[in-house]
């Protein structure tokens, strides 16, 4: 054989192993996103778009390394059907966002990691065993526990003192409602309120509960986390300002278009952080061995507008503690 030619077939063979663990370097992941609302709901399109920046930064670009399908729904036949496309998909990680698209998806799959964010005391509705050790296929951020709705029920007070009465907005299909209720009942009893559990199964429940309500004076609003209070949300706000009802809510996203004031975690940055434990569990670590993380952060956020529509003046001392007033 001449030199030039067994040159050039050593050096193909060569590279034959290269080439093939670039190629399997460079294979497609496959990512799930589970998301509790219709498609293009604003807020939750931010939340999303920040998971997809998070992953891009940390080296994951769909269609090169990784391909991430999302299923959208509202409601919860449409999420279990969902869940259960999933898991018949078999995807390396799935994200699954807030309890009601986290509940669907680890009744469809108890194998597949999955990743989740905005969920509301996790152990409390059985996602995982403990905060520290997971111990199953799940893992994620909390927004919150239960003992924060105290804390709606303070600034409730705060801000309208006039208050003696409060309906507390709640979805009765999830635990975590009754659970933030208990909390809200007995912060009540200190600050001299009674407190009213209103279902919110559908919109046409949730006029009938606030319209009755608003019979006595002195009445007042918080609206729990859920996502059946992000799907009427607009209605939710109309009915407060047409009732002159003081709200207190558990995401700014209320306070952006109408609502009084919101306290809660920054859900943006918990989406842009989810990405960086389903890049770990993409490199081969376990969700079990991934601590549950809380919030660093709560935001407070006030609408001025809405408080002098109300008759109300803010305290300067809940301006000064404020991280956006909007005006």
């Amino acid at each position: 054989m001449k030199r030039r030619a067994f040159i050039t077939l050593l050096g193909g063979a060569a590279a034959w192993p290269l080439a093939a663990r670039a190629q399997q370097a460079e294979r497609l992941r496959k990512v799930g996103v589970l998301v509790p609302a219709a498609a293009g709901t604003p807020h939750w399109q931010a939340y999303v778009g920040a998971f997809r920046e998070g992953l891009q930064k940390l080296g994951w670009s769909d269609g090169r390394n990784i391909h991430i399908e999302e299923r959208w729904g509202p409601n919860g036949d449409e999420l279990g059907s969902h869940a259960a496309e999933f898991a018949g998909m078999m995807p390396d990680v799935i994200l699954a966002g807030a309890a009601s698209a986290s509940r669907p998806m680890q009744q469809a799959t108890r194998t597949i990691p999955i990743v989740f964010a905005n969920v509301p005391d996790p152990v409390a509705n059985g996602f995982v065993t403990n905060l520290a050790r997971p111990g199953g296929n799940a893992t994620g951020f909390m927004s919150f526990g239960y003992t924060l709705s105290g804390k709606w029920l303070e600034l409730l007070k705060e801000i309208a003192p006039g208050v003696t009465r409060v309906a507390v907005l709640q979805d009765p299909t999830q635990g975590g409602g009754a659970s933030a209720f208990a909390v809200i009942q007995a912060m009540a009893r200190s600050l001299g309120v009674e407190v009213t559990p209103v279902n919110q199964r559908d919109g046409p429940e949730i006029e009938r509960a606030i319209t009755a309500f608003v019979h006595s004076p002195n009445g007042g609003l918080i609206v729990t986390g859920s996502s059946l209070a992000a799907v009427h949300r607009d209605l939710i706000i109309t009915l407060a300002a047409r009732h002159k009802l003081p709200a207190v809510y558990f995401a700014r996203y209320f306070v952006a278009v109408g609502g009084l004031i919101s306290y809660g975690p920054g859900l943006v940055d918990q989406y842009r952080h989810a990405a960086s434990y389903v890049d770990r569990i993409l490199k081969g670590e376990n969700p079990a061995d991934l601590p549950v993380q809380a919030p660093t952060k709560y935001e407070l956020v006030i609408n001025l507008k809405t408080a002098k529509a109300l008759g109300l003046t803010v305290p300067d001392s809940l301006l000064a503690r404020a991280d956006e007033v909007i005006e």
